[in-house]
Protein backbone atom coordinates (compact mmCIF):
# COMPACT_ATOMS: atom_id res chain seq x y z
CA UNK A 1 0.00 0.00 0.00
CA UNK A 2 1.39 3.69 -0.60
CA UNK A 3 0.53 7.39 0.58
CA UNK A 4 -1.14 7.42 -2.85
CA UNK A 5 -3.55 5.01 -1.33
CA UNK A 6 -3.72 6.52 1.60
CA UNK A 7 -4.38 10.07 0.25
CA UNK A 8 -7.33 9.08 -1.19
CA UNK A 9 -8.96 7.18 1.46
CA UNK A 10 -8.72 10.65 3.14
CA UNK A 11 -10.03 12.26 0.11
CA UNK A 12 -13.28 10.03 0.25
CA UNK A 13 -14.32 11.84 3.43
CA UNK A 14 -14.63 15.18 1.76
CA UNK A 15 -16.62 13.75 -1.37
CA UNK A 16 -18.76 11.24 0.18
CA UNK A 17 -18.67 11.41 3.62
CA UNK A 18 -16.57 7.96 4.06
CA UNK A 19 -14.89 8.57 7.39
CA UNK A 20 -11.33 7.26 7.11
CA UNK A 21 -11.13 5.29 10.00
CA UNK A 22 -14.12 3.32 9.43
CA UNK A 23 -12.25 2.15 5.97
CA UNK A 24 -9.16 1.47 7.87
CA UNK A 25 -10.61 -0.76 10.14
CA UNK A 26 -12.93 -2.38 7.19
CA UNK A 27 -9.61 -3.33 5.29
CA UNK A 28 -7.74 -4.94 8.34
CA UNK A 29 -11.19 -6.91 8.76
CA UNK A 30 -11.11 -8.11 5.37
CA UNK A 31 -7.29 -8.63 5.44
CA UNK A 32 -7.59 -11.31 8.03
CA UNK A 33 -9.98 -13.16 5.95
CA UNK A 34 -7.57 -12.35 3.28
CA UNK A 35 -4.40 -13.52 5.01
CA UNK A 36 -6.27 -16.82 6.17
CA UNK A 37 -7.77 -17.86 2.90
CA UNK A 38 -4.34 -17.20 1.37
CA UNK A 39 -1.79 -18.70 3.49
CA UNK A 40 -4.09 -21.46 4.58
CA UNK A 41 -3.59 -20.23 8.16
CA UNK A 42 -5.30 -21.65 11.36
CA UNK A 43 -3.64 -18.87 13.60
CA UNK A 44 -5.94 -16.09 14.77
CA UNK A 45 -4.29 -13.43 13.61
CA UNK A 46 -4.51 -9.19 13.88
CA UNK A 47 -3.78 -6.66 10.85
CA UNK A 48 -2.47 -3.46 11.68
CA UNK A 49 -2.34 -0.44 8.77
CA UNK A 50 -0.17 2.32 9.54
CA UNK A 51 -2.65 5.11 9.18
CA UNK A 52 -0.06 7.54 7.67
CA UNK A 53 2.03 5.17 5.42
CA UNK A 54 -0.30 2.42 4.54
CA UNK A 55 2.28 0.15 5.50
CA UNK A 56 0.36 -3.35 6.61
CA UNK A 57 1.68 -5.60 9.26
CA UNK A 58 0.01 -9.32 10.20
CA UNK A 59 0.50 -10.55 13.74
CA UNK A 60 -0.02 -13.91 14.70
CA UNK A 61 -1.91 -14.22 18.51
CA UNK A 62 -1.77 -17.06 20.82
CA UNK A 63 -3.57 -17.10 24.26
CA UNK A 64 -1.25 -17.81 27.61
CA UNK A 65 -2.39 -21.26 29.21
CA UNK A 66 -1.85 -23.40 31.76
CA UNK A 67 -1.69 -26.46 29.21
CA UNK A 68 -1.38 -25.98 25.53
CA UNK A 69 -4.01 -28.01 23.32
CA UNK A 70 -3.97 -26.09 20.21
CA UNK A 71 0.03 -25.06 19.36
CA UNK A 72 -1.10 -22.86 16.52
CA UNK A 73 -3.66 -20.79 19.09
CA UNK A 74 -1.88 -21.22 22.14
CA UNK A 75 1.20 -20.78 24.30
CA UNK A 76 1.78 -22.35 27.78
CA UNK A 77 2.67 -19.37 30.51
CA UNK A 78 6.54 -20.85 30.89
CA UNK A 79 7.18 -20.41 27.12
CA UNK A 80 4.99 -16.97 27.10
CA UNK A 81 7.34 -15.98 30.37
CA UNK A 82 10.69 -16.53 28.33
CA UNK A 83 9.62 -14.07 25.22
CA UNK A 84 8.87 -11.84 28.43
CA UNK A 85 8.12 -11.48 31.90
CA UNK A 86 4.75 -9.70 32.01
CA UNK A 87 3.14 -12.12 30.43
CA UNK A 88 0.10 -13.77 32.44
CA UNK A 89 -2.62 -16.47 32.00
CA UNK A 90 -5.07 -15.46 29.18
CA UNK A 91 -2.98 -12.69 28.25
CA UNK A 92 -2.07 -12.73 24.22
CA UNK A 93 1.24 -13.10 23.05
CA UNK A 94 1.67 -11.95 19.32
CA UNK A 95 4.57 -12.30 16.35
CA UNK A 96 5.12 -11.29 13.48
CA UNK A 97 3.77 -13.13 10.29
CA UNK A 98 4.16 -10.83 7.44
CA UNK A 99 4.06 -12.69 4.85
CA UNK A 100 6.94 -11.15 1.81
CA UNK A 101 4.29 -11.17 -1.00
CA UNK A 102 0.97 -9.89 1.44
CA UNK A 103 1.55 -6.68 -0.49
CA UNK A 104 -0.02 -7.40 -3.97
CA UNK A 105 -3.16 -9.01 -2.11
CA UNK A 106 -3.39 -6.71 0.49
CA UNK A 107 -3.75 -3.86 -2.03
CA UNK A 108 -6.58 -5.44 -4.03
CA UNK A 109 -8.15 -6.41 -0.85
CA UNK A 110 -8.66 -3.22 0.26
CA UNK A 111 -9.19 -1.65 -2.91
CA UNK A 112 -12.33 -4.15 -3.04
CA UNK A 113 -13.40 -3.26 0.60
CA UNK A 114 -13.07 0.64 -0.29
CA UNK A 115 -15.13 0.04 -3.74
CA UNK A 116 -18.07 -1.73 -1.64
CA UNK A 117 -17.91 1.06 1.03
CA UNK A 118 -18.18 3.30 -1.11
CA UNK A 119 -21.10 1.68 -3.16
CA UNK A 120 -22.74 1.46 0.36
CA UNK A 121 -22.34 5.21 0.76
CA UNK A 122 -23.91 5.93 -2.25
CA UNK A 123 -26.42 3.32 -1.59
CA UNK A 124 -27.12 4.89 1.92
CA UNK A 125 -27.20 8.56 0.46
CA UNK A 126 -29.81 8.21 -2.10
CA UNK A 127 -31.65 6.02 0.53
CA UNK A 128 -31.79 9.37 2.82
CA UNK A 129 -32.63 11.21 -0.21
CA UNK A 130 -35.68 9.27 -1.11
CA UNK A 131 -36.55 8.85 2.82
CA UNK A 132 -37.16 12.25 2.93
CA UNK A 133 -39.25 12.66 0.13
CA UNK A 134 -42.09 10.32 0.72
CA UNK A 135 -45.59 12.00 0.16
CA UNK A 136 -43.38 14.03 -2.55
CA UNK A 137 -44.39 13.55 -6.28
CA UNK A 138 -41.47 12.65 -8.66
CA UNK A 139 -41.29 12.40 -12.98
CA UNK A 140 -39.95 8.74 -13.98
CA UNK A 141 -39.17 6.81 -16.80
CA UNK A 142 -40.63 3.51 -17.63
CA UNK A 143 -37.85 1.24 -18.03
CA UNK A 144 -39.45 -2.31 -17.59
CA UNK A 145 -43.13 -3.45 -17.73
CA UNK A 146 -44.24 -7.24 -15.56
CA UNK A 147 -46.54 -8.61 -14.09
CA UNK A 148 -46.49 -6.65 -10.70
CA UNK A 149 -45.99 -3.39 -12.62
CA UNK A 150 -43.69 -0.84 -13.78
CA UNK A 151 -40.22 -0.34 -12.79
CA UNK A 152 -39.70 3.60 -13.23
CA UNK A 153 -36.04 5.05 -13.09
CA UNK A 154 -35.65 8.24 -11.03
CA UNK A 155 -32.20 8.70 -11.86
CA UNK A 156 -29.94 7.41 -9.51
CA UNK A 157 -32.53 4.43 -8.43
CA UNK A 158 -35.34 3.00 -9.44
CA UNK A 159 -38.78 2.77 -8.64
CA UNK A 160 -41.97 0.50 -8.32
CA UNK A 161 -45.29 1.24 -9.60
CA UNK A 162 -47.25 -1.80 -8.33
CA UNK A 163 -50.09 -2.49 -10.32
CA UNK A 164 -52.52 -1.68 -7.67
CA UNK A 165 -51.65 1.45 -7.60
CA UNK A 166 -51.77 2.00 -11.20
CA UNK A 167 -54.99 4.08 -11.87
CA UNK A 168 -57.54 1.78 -13.90
CA UNK A 169 -57.57 1.69 -17.30
CA UNK A 170 -53.88 3.43 -17.69
CA UNK A 171 -51.26 1.63 -20.31
CA UNK A 172 -47.47 2.78 -20.24
CA UNK A 173 -44.52 1.98 -22.74
CA UNK A 174 -41.34 1.52 -21.99
CA UNK A 175 -39.28 5.00 -22.48
CA UNK A 176 -42.72 6.85 -21.50
CA UNK A 177 -42.74 9.35 -18.73
CA UNK A 178 -44.95 8.54 -15.49
CA UNK A 179 -45.50 11.24 -12.84
CA UNK A 180 -46.37 9.50 -9.54
CA UNK A 181 -46.52 9.82 -5.61
CA UNK A 182 -43.51 8.23 -3.18
CA UNK A 183 -45.76 6.28 -0.54
CA UNK A 184 -42.56 4.56 1.07
CA UNK A 185 -38.81 3.91 0.94
CA UNK A 186 -37.21 1.02 1.96
CA UNK A 187 -33.31 -0.62 2.38
CA UNK A 188 -33.11 -3.40 0.25
CA UNK A 189 -29.86 -5.50 -0.34
CA UNK A 190 -29.82 -3.98 -3.76
CA UNK A 191 -30.47 -0.63 -2.61
CA UNK A 192 -33.21 1.43 -1.76
CA UNK A 193 -36.59 0.44 -2.85
CA UNK A 194 -38.97 3.34 -3.54
CA UNK A 195 -42.42 2.74 -4.11
CA UNK A 196 -44.61 5.20 -5.99
CA UNK A 197 -48.71 5.37 -6.66
CA UNK A 198 -50.84 6.68 -9.18
CA UNK A 199 -54.02 6.06 -6.85
CA UNK A 200 -53.10 7.62 -3.81
CA UNK A 201 -54.90 10.92 -2.26
CA UNK A 202 -52.13 12.34 -1.88
CA UNK A 203 -51.09 12.49 -5.75
CA UNK A 204 -54.23 14.69 -6.74
CA UNK A 205 -53.00 16.77 -3.87
CA UNK A 206 -49.97 17.77 -4.49
CA UNK A 207 -50.89 17.63 -8.43
CA UNK A 208 -53.00 20.75 -6.88
CA UNK A 209 -49.95 22.27 -5.12
CA UNK A 210 -47.87 22.48 -8.42
CA UNK A 211 -51.06 23.67 -10.26
CA UNK A 212 -52.24 26.31 -8.28
CA UNK A 213 -50.04 29.02 -6.80
CA UNK A 214 -52.28 30.21 -3.50
CA UNK A 215 -52.24 26.38 -2.51
CA UNK A 216 -48.21 26.14 -2.42
CA UNK A 217 -47.96 29.71 -0.74
CA UNK A 218 -50.40 28.65 1.89
CA UNK A 219 -53.46 31.07 1.39
CA UNK A 220 -55.80 28.12 0.39
CA UNK A 221 -55.49 24.94 2.38
CA UNK A 222 -56.56 21.58 1.21
CA UNK A 223 -58.28 20.02 3.93
CA UNK A 224 -59.15 16.53 3.30
CA UNK A 225 -59.50 14.63 -0.37
CA UNK A 226 -61.19 11.36 -1.18
CA UNK A 227 -60.44 9.48 -4.00
CA UNK A 228 -61.24 6.57 -6.00
CA UNK A 229 -59.24 6.85 -8.33
CA UNK A 230 -59.77 6.64 -12.24
CA UNK A 231 -63.37 7.68 -11.19
CA UNK A 232 -63.82 10.42 -8.85
CA UNK A 233 -62.47 12.97 -6.51
CA UNK A 234 -63.82 14.99 -3.59
CA UNK A 235 -61.61 17.44 -2.45
CA UNK A 236 -62.47 20.41 0.55
CA UNK A 237 -60.31 23.75 0.83
CA UNK A 238 -60.24 26.89 2.58
CA UNK A 239 -59.06 30.23 3.13
CA UNK A 240 -58.27 32.73 5.99
CA UNK A 241 -58.54 35.45 3.33
CA UNK A 242 -62.24 36.87 2.56
CA UNK A 243 -61.11 38.25 -1.12
CA UNK A 244 -59.95 35.02 -2.10
CA UNK A 245 -62.29 32.22 -3.59
CA UNK A 246 -60.77 28.88 -2.76
CA UNK A 247 -62.90 26.55 -5.18
CA UNK A 248 -62.49 29.27 -8.11
CA UNK A 249 -58.84 29.51 -7.44
CA UNK A 250 -58.43 25.58 -7.73
CA UNK A 251 -60.69 25.58 -10.74
CA UNK A 252 -59.04 28.30 -12.67
CA UNK A 253 -59.50 30.63 -15.40
CA UNK A 254 -62.11 28.34 -17.54
CA UNK A 255 -61.23 26.14 -15.37
CA UNK A 256 -57.63 25.48 -16.79
CA UNK A 257 -56.15 24.60 -13.34
CA UNK A 258 -58.68 21.57 -12.63
CA UNK A 259 -58.68 20.24 -16.25
CA UNK A 260 -54.84 20.19 -16.49
CA UNK A 261 -54.88 17.76 -13.62
CA UNK A 262 -57.70 16.20 -14.48
CA UNK A 263 -55.87 15.37 -18.09
CA UNK A 264 -52.90 13.91 -15.65
CA UNK A 265 -55.53 12.05 -14.37
CA UNK A 266 -56.24 10.32 -17.54
CA UNK A 267 -60.34 11.89 -17.36
CA UNK A 268 -60.85 11.35 -13.95
CA UNK A 269 -63.69 13.77 -12.21
CA UNK A 270 -62.82 16.18 -9.88
CA UNK A 271 -65.01 18.21 -7.30
CA UNK A 272 -64.07 20.42 -5.32
CA UNK A 273 -65.63 22.18 -2.56
CA UNK A 274 -65.54 24.73 0.19
CA UNK A 275 -64.91 23.26 3.98
CA UNK A 276 -67.09 25.13 6.46
CA UNK A 277 -66.66 24.95 10.00
CA UNK A 278 -70.42 24.27 9.90
CA UNK A 279 -70.60 20.37 10.09
CA UNK A 280 -74.00 20.43 8.41
CA UNK A 281 -72.97 23.12 5.67
CA UNK A 282 -69.78 20.76 5.34
CA UNK A 283 -71.89 17.93 4.46
CA UNK A 284 -74.39 19.46 2.00
CA UNK A 285 -71.50 20.67 -0.21
CA UNK A 286 -69.61 17.37 0.12
CA UNK A 287 -72.78 15.55 -1.35
CA UNK A 288 -72.55 18.29 -4.50
CA UNK A 289 -73.57 17.81 -6.83
CA UNK A 290 -77.05 17.12 -5.30
CA UNK A 291 -79.70 19.82 -3.80
CA UNK A 292 -79.66 19.16 0.13
CA UNK A 293 -82.73 20.42 2.28
CA UNK A 294 -81.77 19.16 5.62
CA UNK A 295 -78.83 17.83 7.54
CA UNK A 296 -79.18 16.19 11.07
CA UNK A 297 -75.75 16.08 12.78
CA UNK A 298 -74.72 14.07 15.69
CA UNK A 299 -71.10 15.28 16.27
CA UNK A 300 -70.26 12.26 19.01
CA UNK A 301 -71.37 9.80 16.83
CA UNK A 302 -69.97 11.11 13.69
CA UNK A 303 -73.22 10.27 12.00
CA UNK A 304 -75.36 12.61 9.87
CA UNK A 305 -79.29 12.34 8.00
CA UNK A 306 -79.81 13.80 5.15
CA UNK A 307 -82.82 14.92 3.56
CA UNK A 308 -82.73 15.44 -0.35
CA UNK A 309 -85.65 15.81 -2.86
CA UNK A 310 -87.59 12.92 -4.20
CA UNK A 311 -85.83 13.86 -7.85
CA UNK A 312 -82.31 14.28 -6.26
CA UNK A 313 -81.99 11.33 -4.39
CA UNK A 314 -79.87 8.97 -7.24
CA UNK A 315 -77.72 11.75 -7.97
CA UNK A 316 -77.02 12.25 -3.83
CA UNK A 317 -76.21 8.48 -3.74
CA UNK A 318 -74.48 8.35 -7.18
CA UNK A 319 -73.89 5.26 -8.94
CA UNK A 320 -72.94 2.05 -6.91
CA UNK A 321 -73.57 4.59 -3.69
CA UNK A 322 -70.00 6.65 -5.32
CA UNK A 323 -70.87 10.05 -4.31
CA UNK A 324 -72.37 9.41 -1.32
CA UNK A 325 -69.22 7.50 -0.15
CA UNK A 326 -66.79 9.98 -1.08
CA UNK A 327 -68.68 12.52 1.33
CA UNK A 328 -68.70 9.93 4.02
CA UNK A 329 -64.60 10.08 3.94
CA UNK A 330 -64.19 13.30 3.17
CA UNK A 331 -66.30 14.88 5.91
CA UNK A 332 -65.28 11.64 8.07
CA UNK A 333 -68.96 11.05 9.15
CA UNK A 334 -71.56 7.97 8.10
CA UNK A 335 -73.95 9.85 6.04
CA UNK A 336 -77.54 8.79 6.04
CA UNK A 337 -79.36 9.65 3.48
CA UNK A 338 -83.09 10.01 2.42
CA UNK A 339 -85.83 11.34 0.10
CA UNK A 340 -88.56 14.19 1.02
CA UNK A 341 -91.23 11.34 1.16
CA UNK A 342 -89.06 8.46 2.91
CA UNK A 343 -89.28 11.02 5.27
CA UNK A 344 -92.73 12.06 5.51
CA UNK A 345 -93.71 7.37 5.10
CA UNK A 346 -91.85 7.27 8.13
CA UNK A 347 -93.45 10.11 10.29
CA UNK A 348 -96.92 8.60 9.14
CA UNK A 349 -95.70 5.18 10.33
CA UNK A 350 -95.02 6.81 13.80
Amino acid sequence: MNQEFIGAINELEKERGIQPEILFDAIEVALITAFKKNFDSNENVRVSMDRETGDIHVYAQRKVVEEVMDPDLEISLEDAKEISKKYELDDLVEREVTPRNFGRIAAQTAKQVVIQRIREAERDATFNQYLGKEGDIVNGIVTTLDKRGLVVELGKTEALLLTQEIIPGEKFRVGERVKAYITKVEKSLKGPQVFISRTHPGLVKRLFELEVPEIYEGIIEIVSVAREAGLRTKMAVMTKLENIDPVGSCVGQKGTRVQNIINELKGEKIDIIEWSPDTAQYIASALNPAEVLAVDVNEEEKTAKVVVPDNQLSLAIGKEGQNARLAARLTGFKIDIKSETQIKNEILEI
